[in-house]
């Protein structure tokens, strides 16, 4: 007996798992612009968003008149979460590795997996779940050798897995906006400016320098909010309307790999044959997630 073929993806599908897995080297870029700011570190969350907000709204505006979508909701639920995201993600990284900060917060998967099931009742595949499995190990070796125990850097490592939850948070939310009708534009532009407006009280009421000191600490936060915030949020937020939510998350994943390899180029943080390794594990879950899906 013949067992049929998987159906193919569709050129739909393979362009949104692309744009996708390029919105997750984008925003692996992020750290290292946290790490070469001299704003604090919830400051560099609020700029990132505000600079991102004007630019975000006048792409927007491009589809028609302003208004409140019916998907409001999610939309208010991505920026909130974003918000704690941001803020906590950005804390850790002053105190613990970009690696580690960045492997930790990519634990997303795990409770989006769950999310899913105990509240969507939403099936997963065996595949699914050893590629998921994978590209955790896979993570963990990337950074295992760096962890640190004690001090700040176990408080930055406490930091990133809490991000982690709030990350899963804003990857469910804009995936519901995503399903009840919002577009990529006012979606992005209807969170940013939420998220910029719940960052802002906190930015300001921070010990941390909250402008930066001069051109060259602007040109760094522009850059963060374009590269993360416009080009790989944006990526993300079109990639979640036509592919799983769990596939998203664990597709992710291929942000730590990014943001350990552009610490090594530019800050020397340690990498070698095991990190490589666990990088090229990293991958092979996520193929093994994309043909479990």
């Amino acid at each position: 007996m013949n067992v049929p073929a998987a159906p193919a993806p569709s050129r739909i599908e393979t362009l949104a798992f692309l744009a996708l897995l390029a919105g997750g080297c984008s925003i692996a870029f992020a750290p290292i612009f946290v790490r070469l700011s001299d704003a604090g570190p919830v400051a560099s969350a609020f700029w990132r968003t505000a600079i991102a907000t004007p630019i975000l709204w006048a792409w927007a505006l491009r589809e028609g008149p302003a208004r409140t979508p019916a998907s409001f909701g999610p939309l208010a639920g991505a920026g909130l979460f974003f918000a704690c995201d941001l803020g906590v993600w950005h804390w850790s990284i002053t105190y613990t590795s970009v690696a580690n900060s960045t492997l930790l917060a990519n634990l997303a998967p795990i409770f989006v997996t769950l999310a899913g099931w105990v509240l969507w009742r939403q099936q997963v595949t065996r595949t699914f779940l050893v590629g998921m499995a994978a590209a955790i190990a896979g993570m963990f070796i990337l950074v295992g050798p760096h962890f640190a125990v004690g001090g700040t850097r176990l408080a930055g490592d406490a930091l990133g897995a809490l991000t982690a939850v709030f990350y899963a948070g804003y990857m469910l939310s804009i995936k519901s906006a995503r399903d009840a009708g919002a577009s990529t534009a006012r979606l992005m532009a209807w969170s940013t400016t939420i998220t910029a407006l719940a960052l802002l009280p906190v930015a300001l009421l921070s010990p941390q320098p909250f402008v930066p000191q001069g051109a060259s600490g602007w040109t760094v936060l522009v850059a963060l909010a374009l590269v993360t915030q416009v080009l790989g949020q944006g990526l993300i937020a079109y990639a979640f309307a036509h592919l799983p939510a769990s596939l998203s998350s664990v597709s992710l994943l291929i942000q730590p790999v990014m943001a350990a390899l552009f610490a090594w180029a530019l800050f020397g943080e340690a990498i070698g044959p095991v990190q490589f390794v666990g990088g090229a594990v990293v991958l092979a879950g996520i193929w093994l997630a994309k043909r479990g899906s």
